[in-house]
């Protein structure tokens, strides 16, 4: 099918605006996972043009350099140091019938960087992943990767989208949710709820970010002791809190990916437990490289169920292009969801693009079918 859009000109290859960085807590990683996808994207069919997002939310145009990109050791990259200039902005267009993308610097003439076909925004977390950049790419009708602003909602929201999966009759694992005003108003209640919590589902529990990932802000608590300080630490990143009860058990993963004829499943992965951590956090996916086994060592039975869930999953969510889904294999033998990640890590030792790997679809083939999906989706109502 062709990958031309009504205002692309004749025999002009489609312009891929990578856009990456953001406000949350998860810039880093975004910036890492862009470099990747920039490595990856085929020039000869696609034109790129890199856009981006400072931690305090300018658009900036960046260097398309992938190397400068990666993690150097224990040093994380930022789109300031990617930045062409410290001032200059990159403006997208609002109105539907124009797709040019404008770049201002403070006493200079606005120069057009030309036509936008579709975004790739490699954003994680809020500000990016939640919906609020993919409404703004609504209003401009400009195609995107990925979920819709329903499904990039509820995807970024952990108690949302435990709601839906247990509408839809899929297992999730025993949770409870401090609001704001809760903690704000009545701290004593707060705790009392979760000592309840706990003692109806015994230590240790994992005090989370509702609305973060890249298991930034998660502290496993061991006891009452531990609760205050691991709330102030998840409210560093988000004011509403999720509590969740340990499920014992086997960490596997899936991929889901939109085809021509509907989502498919991945070969699933599994996380096996990380020496030196208490769990899969930050620094065992990012700076010590904790690797998962890609197929996971499961029965064909087994295999076949997590993937019929993976996809019942993207479905629950009305999700669009691609989908990790993260279960526990428990201890009786059955999956439990605990979340989907509506834009997953995406460099090429990621679990997503390892999944795939591992199913026959190549990094690069990975992104130019996401990239096609979404040329040939509208936006809009659909």
């Amino acid at each position: 099918m062709s990958s031309e859009n009504p205002t692309q000109s004749p025999g002009r290859k489609p312009r891929v605006a990578v856009v990456f960085g953001g406000r949350s807590s998860e810039h880093a990683i975004s910036v890492v996972t862009a470099g990747a996808v920039l490595r990856a994207i085929d020039r000869t069919k696609y034109d790129v043009l890199p856009i981006g997002i400072t931690q305090d939310g300018r658009w900036a145009l960046t260097t398309d350099d992938p190397e400068r990109m990666a993690i150097s050791g224990r040093t994380l990259p930022s789109v300031d140091r990617l930045a062409e200039s410290s001032e200059g902005e990159v403006v997208l267009p609002v109105a539907p019938a124009n797709r040019e993308v404008v770049y201002a610097e403070p006493g200079s003439v606005p120069k057009a960087l030309g036509e936008v076909d579709v975004v790739f925004p490699m954003l994680h977390g809020p500000y990016g992943e939640d919906g609020t950049l993919q409404g703004m790419l609504e209003l401009a009708g400009i195609p995107y990767v990925g979920a819709g602003v329903l499904a990039s909602a509820v995807g970024q929201d952990k108690e949302y989208m435990k709601r839906i999966f247990i509408s839809y009759g899929l297992a999730v694992g025993p949770y409870e949710v401090i609001r704001p005003r809760e903690w704000e108003s009545d701290r004593e209640a707060a705790r009392r709820k979760v000592l309840d919590f706990a003692g109806e589902h015994g230590w240790p529990l994992f005090v989370k970010p509702a609305r973060a990932g890249s298991s930034i802000g998660i502290t496993k608590v061991d006891d009452a002791s531990g609760l205050d300080e691991a709330i102030e630490e998840a409210r560093r990143h988000d004011p509403k809190i999720l509590v969740e009860a340990l499920l014992r058990g086997r960490e596997i993963e899936c991929g889901v990916l939109e085809f021509e004829d509907g989502p498919r499943a991945s070969v699933p992965a599994e996380i096996p437990p990380v020496e030196a951590h208490s769990f899969y956090d930050f620094e065992a996916k990012y700076i010590d490289s904790a690797a998962g086994i890609v197929p996971a060592p499961l029965t064909d039975e087994q295999t076949r169920r997590v993937q019929e869930l993976a996809v019942q999953a993207f479905d629950a969510v009305s999700c669009e292009g691609l989908v990790r889904a993260d279960f526990f294999l428990t201890e009786d033998g059955e999956f439990v969801i605990n979340e989907i990640n509506t834009m997953p890590g995406f460099t090429p030792i990621s679990m997503y693009p390892r999944m795939w790997q591992e199913s026959g679809v190549t990094y690069p083939e990975l992104v130019d079918r996401l990239l096609q999906a979404a040329l040939r989706r509208s936006t809009g109502l659909r």
